[in-house]
């Protein structure tokens, strides 16, 4: 998104809300827009602009940008009041750190506990996989990627790791996706640590899944990292 556009001009039209409770639909609205890198860091998260938007009052926008703050997508500024949260190189290394823990636990875990579908759906995904990456269709290949990675999450089949590992993943989207747009060989690396993880899990390797996931998302993180320092 371009310096200077505004929130309207940012996001793209929208269609009618249709669920009981508008505030977790336009919360999850907003999320997926800062997720794909539609709302770019440090935008001002405006509630009027949102409630024309949307074709509501301010108040269950109030309530869906609340919760948009409690996931750490965006955040509380004095005189600026909600903005798409700005993660400095540092924070997005702790960030990365902690998740690389949680989910090389969950893939040790998903190893033993996956049952037939669950494996069979990883191939699945990995396999689509390959035509974004020969494609070098970098915005497939991160929707592939995210699924890819919930997947192995859900297989741990123990929410107490899947659950902060889900939160975290969702912080780190934004990060994960824009990376495979600014290095093209990412794409080919991931595919690569996505096979490691895959064969680890299909062996039933335990311990080989939690070494693929930490490696893959230290790899990651690095990348994310010079993106960082590149737009700095």
């Amino acid at each position: 998104m371009r310096a200077g556009l505004s929130l309207g001009e940012a996001l793209p039209a929208t269609r009618p809300l249709r669920r009981t409770t508008m505030a977790h639909e336009i919360r999850e609205r907003l999320a997926d827009e800062i997720l794909f890198g539609h709302l770019a860091p440090g935008l001002r998260l405006d509630e009027q602009s949102l409630a024309d938007r949307y074709g509501v009052s301010r108040t269950p926008v109030r309530e869906a940008l609340k919760q948009l703050v409690v996931t750490g997508l965006a955040e509380t500024l004095p005189r600026k009041g909600v903005v798409v949260a700005i993660v400095t190189p540092e924070r997005l290394a702790l960030m990365f750190e902690a998740m690389a823990e949680l989910e090389a636990s969950c893939a040790r875990y998903a190893a033993a506990e996956m049952d037939l579908d669950e494996r069979q759906q990883l191939v699945d995904l990995h396999q689509m996989s390959v035509a974004a990456v020969e494609a070098r269709d970098a915005d497939r290949y991160a929707r592939l990627n995210l699924e890819f990675h919930a997947v192995v999450l859900r297989g741990c089949h123990n929410v107490f790791l899947s659950e902060p590992a889900f939160t975290l993943r969702t912080r780190a989207v934004p990060f994960r996706r824009a990376q495979f747009h600014n290095d093209a060989e990412r794409l080919d690396h991931s595919f690569q640590e996505h096979l490691s993880i895959l064969q680890a899990i299909l062996a039933r390797d335990g311990e080989g899944a939690r070494a693929a996931m930490r490696r893959h998302l230290a790899a990651a993180s690095e990348a994310s990292a010079q993106l960082l320092r590149r737009e700095a």
